[in-house]
């Protein structure tokens, strides 16, 4: 499967999310980047998880029906085309890391996938139905990690 480039201008893969980013501190989503979508892609989906939260992945951020012609998202945007959706804290949009004081750092995965065809998703719905929605849609994607500890 093709590999789509991330990066952000606010950190670096697998190092600490700045503040601003965080429920502490401003809650505005990251900067992020990315490139190499396959021409195919008719849409790409942005899930933004913490998997260190308990048995199952708290959904931090979901965007899908972006445009497959976006190359990025700025600090506390919605990328083009993009329709946000609940997430684990019951709001709609981005809700930034609040890990419980005192864990060791969370991971927060930022996934962008490129996708043949739209994702059919339930009203709210959490991260394993998003992956279950991917199966046979995904053509590309590309990673990257923050973390986070309070």
């Amino acid at each position: 499967m093709a590999g789509i480039m991330m990066r952000s201008t606010a950190f670096n893969d697998q190092d600490q999310l700045p503040d601003r980013f965080s429920r502490d501190g401003d809650n505005v989503s990251p900067p992020l980047e990315w490139g190499q979508v396959p021409d195919s892609a008719s849409e790409l989906v942005l899930l933004v998880e913490d998997p260190d939260a308990g048995r199952t992945p708290f959904l931090h951020w979901l965007v899908t029906g972006i445009s497959a012609n976006s190359t990025g998202v700025p600090e506390a945007g919605v990328p083009m085309g993009g329709r946000e959706w609940p997430n684990g804290f019951g709001t709609t949009g981005w809700e930034g890391p609040q890990p419980p004081r005192g864990d060791k750092p969370h991971r927060y995965f930022f996934r962008l996938y490129a996708l043949e065809r739209p994702l059919e998703l339930p009203d709210a719905p959490q991260v394993p139905d998003v992956y279950r929605a991917l199966t046979d849609r995904e053509i590309a994607s590309g990673t990257m990690v923050g973390t986070y500890n309070r």
